[in-house]
């Protein structure tokens, strides 16, 4: 009988649970992917699928879809279960097997790998007076579609590194491109802040967003003030708002498990190994918490090749820790 238990499940299916998936199946583990979302890929695909990430080893420039589709392609090659629109809501151990159960049924599993990044996300709102007015209209959190910003006047509203790549991608799309920040500093990437310095991006620093108003054309009148004053005003009438003021996450689906994971704020305590506290329970990505651990996609690829080691030198100890073609010399 085919024991239907299986070797690893990696629980959230962004890149860095698809790359969990696709090297679980290079040491011939049996493997599952749980992901609550309709598809892989999880928050660069659901909410910066056009965003150009940079810091790709191998990748000059590649867009959050294209790293996606790329990760799927390696993906379809191996053989695993990759279970969609499913939510975890509960993880038992019992002894040396744990037992998932989810919105849609149940599975054991002999180790777990917590990929879920920093949960389930929502966009930060703009607090201002007639946000609500313009919501999903000209004012939206993400630009999943750029078509919709064609020959249009957009302003893009935060300080950070998606606010900026996202200005600089707008900017070869759109006829005008404003960012206002409500500081003179940017909080992004040097080389970012320098390419966003250099291009036609119009900045309107140190300004917030205090109103929107409905304006001929189908435009929307954004009354920025300016930071520190009471009546320095400066009104810009757009097409499109695209605010990116971060998003605002949690874990409570993880919270109902029947676990005692150990917790950093929202995130899970590790050790060198990518271990929690549970035996056989793993956090990579953004979940997963160490001294000076940098929230980055690529430190998340690297963390997944030691956690998996590590699950199948417990599970399976006999067997050799393979070598990788990037080891092999031609001596």
């Amino acid at each position: 009988m085919t024991d239907s238990t299986y070797d690893i499940t990696i629980i959230g299916g962004g890149p860095v649970g698809m790359f969990a998936g696709l090297y679980a199946s290079l040491r011939d583990a049996k493997f599952q992917i749980i992901e609550s979302l309709s598809e892989l890929g999880g928050q660069v695909n659901a909410l910066y699928p056009e965003k150009t990430l940079l810091d790709i080893p191998g990748q000059a420039a590649i867009k959050g879809r294209d790293l996606v589709s790329n990760l799927q392609s390696q993906l379809d090659t191996m053989n695993g279960d990759i279970k969609l629109n499913e939510t975890v809501t509960n993880v038992v151990k019992d002894e040396n097997i744990f037992n998932i159960t989810t919105n849609k049924g149940n599975s054991k599993s002999k180790a777990i790998i917590i990929a879920v990044g920093n949960g389930a996300f929502n966009p930060r709102k703009l607090m201002a007076d007639g946000a609500n007015d313009f919501e999903g209209k000209q004012l939206v959190y993400t630009a999943k579609d750029i078509q919709q910003f064609k020959d249009k006047t957009v302003l893009v509203a935060g300080g950070g590194d998606s606010a900026i790549d996202q200005a600089l991608m707008l900017e070869k799309t759109a006829k005008k491109v404003y960012l206002l920040h409500r500081r003179n500093e940017f909080r992004g990437l040097e080389h970012m802040v320098d390419l966003l310095k250099k291009s036609s991006v119009e900045l309107i620093t140190p300004y917030l967003i205090k109103q929107l108003k409905a304006a001929d054309n189908d435009q929307v009148t954004v009354v920025a003030k300016k930071m520190k004053t009471d009546d320095d005003f400066k009104n810009i009438n757009v097409d499109k708002i695209l605010v990116n003021y971060g998003f605002i996450s949690n874990n409570k689906d993880m919270e109902s498990w029947n676990l005692d994971l150990e917790k950093d704020h929202h995130a899970t305590k590790v050790n060198p190994t990518l271990e929690t506290n549970i035996h056989n329970i793993y956090s990579v990505g953004d979940q997963a918490k160490y001294n000076g651990k940098q929230t980055i996609i690529a430190t998340g690829f690297g963390e997944v090749p030691i956690a998996v080691n590590a699950i199948m030198n417990d599970l399976y100890p006999d067997n050799h820790t393979p070598i990788h073609s990037t080891q092999l010399t031609n001596d």
